[in-house]
């Protein structure tokens, strides 16, 4: 299913401490461009209190009608905005629940909001995304609480960057990229970072080409091409910082090859100060998800 036509529901976590403000506006800008529901999911965490059985029933009984009150003004602010809403309040991890909730809707996208870099190491900031990322059927836009500050701040009317690589999830990236162009009416530019290898065999960065990722520009929207050689990760965020980007989009593999629990999903969720939109491959049968799951260290 391409992205356009998957995007009927959008599934948001929503923590009430702030930290999600950001991930909500992007929500709304894509809700009202693509004509989505929202979904508004809050979690109570068992990390968070070492385990919600040894929380006193009325506490947590408290705790989740603060957070039903709290979720139904937000859902109530959306309604007027002509943006259909509703809330869902479940415990357990984050990750899985938002998982468990993004299946029961059948929804195109999950929103989730990381903390950016004021108070926080790299792992805090980009680990649950990145589990997230792992185990989600549909893509998922991490989008920093900082996202908006600081000299990478997104320009407006700002152009979509597709980080290109040769991966199971690229078709998917690049019809994902594309739709979010045509719809907000912006440039696409796709980034290219190449390896040694490759590098060496095509010594002209020119020789790359967008016909090999299956890019064909229709004329409606700008395309640009760039490649660049070196690390992916540190490519990517020299070209945020030269575009400054309104979204990046990347396809992700179900498991990390780099030596480590995590790989390249985890260092640009945890760098990007733009929204990181993660895009899964389109069929990956449920067995072989799992199998990769265990692989990537998630269950």
């Amino acid at each position: 299913m391409s992205f356009a036509k998957g995007m009927k529901t959008i599934v948001v976590a929503t923590d009430l401490t702030g930290q999600s403000e950001a991930a909500l506006e992007y929500a709304r800008k894509l809700a009202g461009g693509y004509g989505a529901r929202i979904v508004l999911a809050h979690g109570t965490d068992p990390v968070e209190y070492a385990a919600v059985d040894g929380v006193p029933g009325r506490v947590l009984r408290g705790m989740t009608e603060e957070a039903r009150t709290a979720l139904e003004k937000l859902s109530g602010q959306l309604l007027r905005e002509g943006i259909p809403s509703h809330s869902e309040i479940r415990q357990g991890a984050v990750a899985e629940m938002l998982v468990a909730v993004a299946k029961q809707y059948d929804a195109g996208l999950i929103v989730i909001g990381t903390r950016g870099m004021q108070g926080a190491g790299a792992v805090i900031v980009g680990a649950i995304a990145e589990q997230l990322v792992r185990l989600s059927p549909c893509p998922v836009l991490a989008v920093a609480a900082d996202w908006n500050a600081g000299e990478n701040r997104p320009i407006p009317g700002g152009p979509v960057l597709l980080a290109m690589e040769r991966n199971e999830a690229s078709a998917e990236a690049v019809t994902t990229a594309y739709s979010l162009a045509e719809t907000f009416h912006r440039t696409l530019i796709v980034l290219h970072a190449r390896g040694p290898a490759e590098a060496s065999a095509f010594l002209n960065t020119s020789a790359t080409t967008l016909e090999e990722f299956g890019i064909r520009p229709t004329g409606h929207t700008p395309v640009r091409m760039v490649v660049k050689d070196g690390n992916p990760a540190d490519v990517i965020v020299e070209a945020i910082h030269q575009y400054q980007p309104s979204m990046l989009v990347a396809g992700v593999k179900r498991s990390s090859e780099t030596a480590g629990p995590h790989g390249t999903a985890f260092a640009l969720l945890a760098r990007s100060r733009v929204p990181v939109l993660c895009v899964p491959p389109e069929t990956a049968n449920p067995a072989s998800v799992q199998k990769s799951q265990v692989q990537a260290g998630v269950r």
